[in-house]
C-alpha cells in the first residue's frame, strides 16, 4: 500500500527542518526539497546551464557551485529567479516522484519538506499538507542565530506564514521545545491514521 504523503511547509525560521527531523524520528520517510536542490546544483547538466547563463565563476571546474553568488544574482533580478526555478522545479518534482516510488511498501507516512509548497503549486501532489508556524519573536531569534535577517529577499517572495497556515490542511505551532514539537507531530500522525 502506498504511504500517505505529506507536504511540509512553513515560514522562514518557523522550524520546518526540525519538524522534518521529528517526523523521521516518529518513523516517517522524509525528504528535504532543499537537499534535492543542493544535489541538483552540483549535477553536471545543471552546472553546464548555470555557467552558460552566468559565467564559469558560478560553477568553477573542480569546485562546488557557488550558491551565494547564484543567490545574489537571482534575488536581485526576478527574471533570473524565474529562469532558475524553471530549471530546478521540474527536476525537483521528478526526483520527489522517484523517491516516493522507490519507498518500501511498509512505509506508512512520507513527508517532503517544500519551503515554497503553495507558491510553486506543489500542494496538490500530496495527500495532505502541514504548515509549521512560530511566533514572530521566536522566528527572529532563530533567524538571527543562523546569521540571517528574517525580513530579506527570500521572505519577500514567499507567502506569509499566516497565508501558508490558512492554505494548509494542518497547522503545527513550534514555539516551544523540540520535544513539544515532536509531541504535536505524533498527535497529528495519530489523527491521520484514523
Amino acid at each position: 500500500m502506498a504511504p500517505l504523503t505529506i507536504g511540509l511547509t512553513g515560514g522562514i525560521a518557523a522550524g520546518k527542518s526540525e519538524a522534518l527531523a521529528a517526523f523521521g524520528r516518529l518513523g516517517a520517510a522524509t525528504l528535504s526539497s532543499d537537499a534535492v536542490v543542493h544535489e541538483l546544483l552540483e549535477s553536471e547538466p545543471l552546472r553546464r546551464e548555470l555557467t552558460a547563463r552566468w559565467g564559469p565563476e558560478v560553477a568553477p571546474v573542480g569546485a562546488p557551485t557557488d550558491r551565494a553568488r547564484i543567490g545574489g544574482i537571482v534575488f536581485a533580478d526576478p527574471d533570473e529567479l524565474t529562469w532558475l526555478e524553471s530549471q530546478i522545479h521540474p527536476a525537483v518534482g521528478a526526483a520527489t516522484a522517484a523517491w516516493l516510488a522507490a519507498l518500501p511498501d511498509d512505509v506508512e507516512f512520507a513527508v517532503v519538506e517544500v519551503p515554497l509548497l503553495f507558491e510553486g503549486g506543489r500542494d496538490g501532489v500530496f495527500d495532505t499538507t502541514v504548515s509549521v508556524v512560530a511566533a514572530e519573536e521566536v522566528r527572529r531569534e532563530r533567524a538571527a542565530a543562523r546569521g540571517h535577517a528574517l525580513v530579506d529577499a527570500r521572505e519577500a517572495r514567499q507567502l506569509t506564514q499566516e497565508e501558508k497556515a490558512e492554505r494548509a490542511d494542518h497547522v503545527v505551532a513550534n514555539d516551544g521545545s523540540v520535544a513539544d514539537l515532536e509531541a504535536s507531530l505524533s498527535a497529528l500522525l495519530a489523527k491521520l491514521r484514523e
